[in-house]
C-alpha cells in the first residue's frame, strides 16, 4: 500500500506544559479517508497542525509525499482547512474562490474555470454570486471546502469539516469524501463524532495525546469485538469490559 504521510515519534508540548502528543507513530496511506477520532482535547487539532507545518516539531518527525512537513514543495499539493471559516464575509463566493484561486498562482482565465469545478464539485453553482453573509453556515462551510480543493490537491487535511451541520449536509459532504478518495485525493479528516468514524477507510484513534488504535473501522471492530466505533474506544480506555 502507497503511503502519504508517515509520522515517527512526533511529541509536541504546547505552552511548555501541556503534552499535546506524546510519541506517535503512524503511516496514513494515499488515496484514503483516514479519520482521526477523539474527543475534545485529545490532541486531534495539534496533530492536524503539526501534518501540514504549522507547528514547530520539537521531537519526531513528518514526511508527506518524501518531503518534509512544512517544506515550500508541498505548498501546491496539501491544502488545510481549519474549523474556522476561510471565508470574507463581504465578499460574493465568486470573489472569494477566485481571489484564493489568484493567490495560488492561477492566470484568471484559469481561476475562472477552476471556481465553476470547485462550485460544481460542492453542489454550491447555484450560490456563486451570493455574498458569504447571506449564507447559511452549512453553505459557508462548503465554500471553505471549496477553496481548500483549488488546484486539485493530492492531499486535503480537513479539521472538524462538519461540525454543526445537520445530518443531511453531513452526509452530502461524507458522499463528497468518499468521491474524492476514489479518485486519488488523500484525505485527513479530523472529528469527535464517533458516528462518522465508520465512514473512513482508515481510523487514527487518539486520547490524551496518545494512538490508542490504527486500523480500518472493520479491523477495529473486530478486535475489540465490539459493534461500533464508540464501543470500541470505550473499550479500548477502559470504559467497558
Amino acid at each position: 500500500m502507497a503511503i502519504a504521510i508517515v509520522i515517527k515519534n512526533l511529541s509536541v508540548t504546547l505552552g511548555g506544559q501541556v503534552k499535546a502528543l506524546k510519541n506517535v507513530s503512524i503511516e496514513i496511506p494515499v488515496g484514503k479517508t483516514t479519520g482521526v477520532i477523539g474527543p475534545s482535547g485529545a490532541g486531534k487539532t495539534t496533530l492536524i497542525r503539526a501534518i501540514v507545518g504549522r507547528l514547530q516539531i520539537p521531537a519526531g518527525a513528518i514526511v508527506i509525499f518524501d518531503q518534509l512537513a512544512g517544506s515550500p514543495e508541498l505548498r501546491s499539493t496539501v491544502t488545510y482547512m481549519t474549523q474556522e471559516l476561510s471565508v470574507y464575509p463581504d465578499l460574493t463566493v465568486k470573489e472569494n474562490l477566485i481571489y484564493f484561486a489568484r493567490m495560488s498562482g492561477q492566470s484568471v482565465p484559469d481561476s475562472k474555470a477552476t471556481v465553476a469545478r470547485v462550485l460544481e464539485t460542492v453542489d454550491m453553482s447555484d450560490k456563486t454570486n451570493s455574498l458569504i453573509n447571506d449564507l447559511s453556515g452549512g453553505q459557508k462551510q462548503r465554500v471553505s471546502l471549496a477553496i481548500a480543493l483549488i488546484g486539485s490537491p493530492k492531499l486535503m487535511v480537513l479539521d472538524e469539516p462538519t461540525v454543526g451541520l445537520d445530518p443531511v449536509l453531513r452526509d452530502k459532504l461524507w458522499k463528497l469524501f468518499a468521491k474524492l478518495a476514489s479518485q486519488g485525493t488523500t484525505l485527513v479528516i479530523s472529528s469527535h463524532s464517533m458516528d462518522e468514524a465508520q465512514r473512513c477507510d482508515d481510523l487514527v484513534l487518539i486520547r490524551d495525546g496518545k494512538v490508542i488504535a490504527h486500523s480500518s473501522p472493520k479491523e477495529l471492530l473486530e478486535r475489540t469485538q465490539t459493534k461500533s466505533v464508540e464501543q470500541s474506544f470505550l473499550k479500548l480506555v477502559g470504559g467497558t469490559k
